[in-house]
């Protein structure tokens, strides 16, 4: 099966390019001592900005490619997995954040469900993700179809849902022209 984010890889950073981590760091609530994971994060593009506001770092990607120049990043942890079977340890991960990647993971809930179980209690998961509902998008949505990508866009309402099933207090937090950023705490568990 083609791989696009395989092919993309030797182009990925410049064709993208690193977003202002100041929105994600404030989303994030950093600095934190424990460990951040970059969900779907490829390259390390956006990793490679938040790495000094955290204790470590790990960047999950399925693609070989892409964790090839994650690599070239010497302060991350690229590790090889599908975000529906993550081989991290319950409640491992004190942050977790998924940048315009949710829509590529074939079984979003799933990997939602994955997403909670290695979020440590009193942790935060932050996804971007490309809003459905801006005309923009739906292009985008368009052309990954026709790239045949097998990307499903979800509105930021059913994201933040899919998060409010796992037990994990969820929000749309921001919108803008083109993304939407949810956010989604995992209680502690300690009483008041």
């Amino acid at each position: 099966m083609l791989d696009h984010f395989d092919i993309l890889a030797p182009v990925y950073d410049r064709l993208i390019g690193s977003p202002d981590p100041a929105r994600l760091i404030a989303l994030l609530r950093l600095p934190t001592d424990g460990w951040l994971l970059d969900a779907g994060g490829g390259t390390g593009r956006v990793a490679a900005g938040l790495r000094p506001f955290v204790g470590g770092l790990i960047i999950s990607d399925q693609s070989r490619q892409m964790l090839r120049r994650a690599r070239e990043k010497s302060t991350l942890h690229p590790v090889q997995a599908q975000v529906q079977r993550l081989p991290f340890r319950d409640g491992f991960f004190d942050r977790i954040l998924v940048v315009d990647a949710l829509h590529h993971f074939f079984d979003q809930q799933a990997a939602v469900r994955e997403l909670a179980r290695v979020l440590a209690p009193g942790g935060r998961l932050v996804i971007e993700e490309p809003d459905i509902h801006r005309p923009a998008v739906k292009l985008v949505a368009l052309a990954e179809r026709m790239a045949l990508m097998g990307s499903t866009f979800l509105a930021p309402e059913i994201v933040r849902d899919l998060l409010a099933a796992q037990e994990l207090h969820a929000q749309v937090a921001e919108r803008d022209r083109f993304s939407a950023w949810i956010v989604a705490d995992k209680p502690s568990g300690e009483t008041p």
